[in-house]
């Protein structure tokens, strides 16, 4: 490997290797600025990569191992310049990036790459209206390879994290064409033209992104897609066995809960929510010994709010019912609302100060709030905010649109959620018209932020919440109104994968009477409705095992078809509970096979089809 580089270009890469080192071998799990650092090689759990393609949504089988991201697959000829890695909200994507460039900074793995330049578009951000050359660029935020004039003879690797907070103007059609490492331009218009390949084409490209930001790349850009689907089963318990590796009885325990509780087990292949639930589980198993412990993902949240609030009380000798409190929350539930519906998971000062937020508030960073909310110096030392993770910002929306709604009637906020369809309406009506909007959004980034509310609006909830809340409502009369138009949502033009989501709100409010009537419905051999078929692909997705399901009898037309194949795709062993469909009986045409052949699967499940048994 050695043979082109000089003395100095050796030194340059070992003192590179080393400040990679440094950068990436402490972790503060949860947390970025804060907390107890743990050594990366000791707390990482592999993760579940597959391949994809990016021209089609087809996905292949074969797992992907982390140090052979840019292995030529077998049947390719040509090597791979361009990765992206795709994966929802903290599912591991920044963690896979940082093991990777560790790895290979240790001299373990990939010693065939020369140069690693791990950026996040979080730094690149801050530095959007400088100006740079590609070479200068690299020089100002890696300084120990300053000396180095040319890297057009080296294997270089180039990692940029995190598309989706990307608030570059990445636009392939008009940015000016670059082909000069030495000359000078917006970072925008670098890393497109990296991307394009008129910059450096020898050089690998790393992208990660949430599925919605990965169409920003053109497709003729980009030579493979993978995704990290989160922790499998074994991978699961082997988190929790390594979060309380001193304490097998209470990892047994946590694990016996989350197994039970299938909304949370779904969750738990998110490497972070893991996070969330173990510190939660942990803080109840220590305070209300015999306890109930949260069941669902509204009441796990609570809970991780009224710990960090236990924590502010202890720490500053208050009181956790402190009209302090209640406006903070307050405030970073209006930071959180605001800027998901905007879609932005990364926020500034102005952000911050046009939310009420004081940036010097003690309480927010010096290890109180930290774990819900993070602070990061750029360049320049410029600060950059986020929530730790994309579902805490949701359910702090969600708590903030409630108060909003039962507390203030705030017009102008609930307006900005429902637009012109808000007037002074029932909370049954307004929980329906958010349910209806959250349907139709095409990327379900308001999803998690529906669930929550629908949780929210459960009276026990209410209680432990109440302090912060304020006055609610939350009538028998509403909850059952609620209830009810859910399981008469009109889902006709929506496709199941989108309106599954009506039966995980649903679990939120404690209510599983459709299942039994999907089961009554399926006994009577009467006509699925797609309603009905989204109610049984949930089923199927929480259920332990289905020997048999006969579709057969059921309507054959192309949107049941289309449903029908959703439901099937549920049933791969992954996500990996344990699931099989022992015996499923099909009836399939050419109709089907081409709605089969051509549905854009959801992200975290596959139709097998050498699993299904087809009956002509």
């Amino acid at each position: 490997m050695f043979s082109m580089f000089s003395d100095f270009d050796i030194r340059c890469q070992q003192e590179l290797k080393e400040y990679l080192k440094m950068k990436f071998q402490g972790l503060c799990e949860g947390v970025a600025e804060y907390g107890s650092e743990a050594v990366l090689d000791q707390i990482y759990t592999e993760l579940h990569i597959t391949e994809g393609k990016i021209e089609t949504a087809s996905r292949k089988q074969e797992t992907i191992r982390r140090e052979d991201i840019f292995k030529v697959p077998h049947g390719r000829d040509q090597p791979i310049r361009t990765v992206i890695t795709m994966g929802v909200a903290g599912i591991g994507k920044t963690l896979l990036t940082q093991k990777f460039t560790l790895d290979w900074a240790e001299g373990k793995t990939n010693q065939d790459i020369d140069f690693i330049f791990p950026f996040t578009f979080k730094e690149l951000n801050l530095l959007k209206e400088e100006k740079f050359s590609l070479l200068g660029l690299i020089h100002k935020l890696f300084s120990k390879t300053k000396g180095i004039s040319s890297f057009e003879m080296f294997q270089v690797l180039f990692i940029f994290d995190g598309l989706d907070e990307s608030r570059l103007n990445l636009d392939f059609q008009n940015n000016e064409i670059l082909t000069d490492v030495t000359e000078s331009s917006s970072v925008d218009v670098l890393v497109t033209n990296l991307i394009r390949g008129n910059l450096l084409l020898s050089a690998f490209l790393w992208i990660t992104t949430r599925p919605a930001a990965a169409n920003q790349i053109p497709a003729q850009c980009v030579g493979m897609v993978t995704e990290v689907r989160g922790f499998t089963d074994p991978q699961k318990e082997e988190y929790f066995r390594k979060k309380f590796i001193n304490d097998d009885d209470k990892a047994h325990r946590i694990i016996s809960h989350i197994q039970k509780s299938k909304s949370l087990h779904i969750m738990c292949h998110i490497p972070v929510f893991c996070w969330i639930t173990a510190n939660v589980l942990d803080n109840v198993m220590k305070t209300r010994e015999g306890g109930e412990l949260p069941k669902t993902l509204t009441e796990m949240y609570i809970e991780f709010l009224l710990v960090q609030l236990t924590i502010k009380e202890d720490k500053y000798s208050g009181n956790a019912e402190d009209p302090d409190n209640r406006k903070l929350i307050e405030s970073l539930g209006k930071l959180a609302f605001d800027q998901l519906l905007k879609g932005n998971l990364i926020f500034y000062d102005k952000d911050l100060k046009r939310c009420g937020i004081n940036i010097k508030d003690a309480s927010l960073f010096s290890g109180v709030f930290t774990q819900m909310f993070k602070r990061e110096r750029g360049r320049h030392n410029i600060s950059v905010y986020s929530f730790v993770h994309l579902s805490i910002q949701e359910f702090l929306a969600a708590v903030y649109m409630l108060h909003c709604f039962t507390t203030w009637r705030k017009t102008k906020v609930i307006k900005s959620l429902l637009g012109k369809y808000y007037f002074f309406i029932s909370l049954g009506e307004f929980m329906k018209k958010v349910m209806e909007k959250s349907l139709w959004s095409k990327n379900g980034h308001l999803d998690l932020f529906v669930r929550f509310l629908h949780g929210l609006t459960v009276e026990s909830n209410q209680r432990l919440l109440e302090d912060l809340l304020g006055q609610t409502e939350n009538s028998s009369e509403t909850i059952q109104r609620i209830i009810t138009n859910l399981k008469k949502m009109n889902t006709g033009r929506i496709s199941p994968d989108r309106s599954i989501n009506i039966f995980y709100c649903l679990v939120e409010m404690n209510d599983l009477s459709f299942t039994k009537e999907i089961q009554r419905l399926l006994d009577s051999g009467k006509e699925l409705s797609m309603t009905d078929c989204s109610a049984l692909a949930f089923m199927l997705q929480m259920s332990e095992v289905v020997d048999e399901l006969d579709l057969e009898k059921y309507n054959t037309s192309a949107d049941i078809l289309h449903c029908n194949s959703e439901i099937c795709h549920r049933m791969e062993v992954f996500p990996p509970w344990g699931k099989k469909c022992n015996k499923i009986h099909k009836k399939l045409n050419t109709k089907s096979i081409k709605v089969m052949n051509t549905k854009k699967y959801s992200r975290h499940w596959e139709l097998k089809l050498h699993s299904i048994k087809v009956k002509w």
